[in-house]
């Protein structure tokens, strides 16, 4: 699972998880996850907590590759 403050689409997140897909693809044991950013402009400062992800966010990941 990748986690970052960037958004998930076209992030830094995606360019890593796309080398372990290509270089570990046989070798994982379920899919590369991204935990970022909405697909939204960055907001302003004061409204930053609800973009970024959190603790919630980062467990829903958790037990989403916990399935697999």
């Amino acid at each position: 699972m990748i986690v970052h403050e960037a958004p998930v689409l076209g992030g830094l997140g995606g360019e890593i998880a796309a080398r372990i897909s290509e270089q570990c693809f046989y070798h994982l044991e379920a899919p590369v996850l991204r935990v970022g950013g909405y697909h939204l402009p960055y907001p302003p400062a004061r409204m930053e907590h609800a973009y970024l992800p959190d603790l919630d966010r980062v467990l829903d990941g958790v037990d989403r590759l916990l399935e697999h």
